[in-house]
């Protein structure tokens, strides 16, 4: 009897654990307009940059990236729990958020941002380091595998020509940002379709 029931007890505690990393998904799918607009600003602030040559394209597009995110974000927000694992999450991001607010003006208003292997190897590192750490906590093969793609872009922007560099880093930024954004937006959705029906 007693080993029925720790074995009970053990298929409670694994449900409880699939549950957490089926919503920290949930979270981050959530999230995937956010990986949508920000492939949008990267791609802008890499069209002006290489057009106007003005090194403050990146910091100027970054910091209007920002206040989108931030007030879109607030709009959003209304009534949705926070999970101790959807927190954790979101520390990640806010702290990879963070260290690229401090990077891109830095180089940006530094002049330095003419080195776009440097700046491309950083930021795809920065990307990777959150996508892996978010993709670790949560065990989510497509998410780690967006990590891997940040970090060979961080490798390969470190070789060849400025152009292959960019190039390299465009891919990332679609495969990563915008496919990976547009397929959380859209599970998310059907999400709360299927919960929504669930409900009624």
């Amino acid at each position: 009897m007693l080993d029925h029931n720790a074995e009970q007890e053990l298929r409670d505690r694994l449900s409880v654990i699939e549950n957490m990393l089926a919503e920290g998904r949930r979270t981050t799918e959530s999230w995937g307009w956010t990986f949508v607009l920000w492939g949008i600003v990267y791609c802008v602030a890499i069209v002006w940059a290489n057009l106007s040559h003005n090194l403050r394209a990146w910091p100027i597009t970054v910091c209007i990236g920002v206040v989108l995110t931030i007030l879109i974000a607030s709009k959003r927000r209304g009534g949705t729990p926070k999970t101790t694992l959807g927190k954790t999450i979101g520390c990640v991001w806010i702290a990879a958020g963070i260290s690229m607010c401090v990077l891109f003006p830095a180089l940006g208003f530094s002049g330095r941002l003419g080195y776009p292997h440097i700046f491309f190897a950083c930021v795809s590192a920065i990307l990777g380091l959150a996508n892996g750490a978010s993709a670790l906590i949560i065990r989510w093969n497509l998410q780690l595998a967006c990590a891997v793609v940040w970090w060979v872009a961080a490798a390969a922007t470190c070789f060849g020509s400025d152009g292959q560099s960019t190039v390299a880093f465009l891919v990332a930024i679609f495969l990563c940002l915008i496919v990976f954004g547009t397929y959380g937006m859209i599970a998310g959705t059907q999400h709360n379709k299927r919960r929504g029906l669930a409900h009624a």
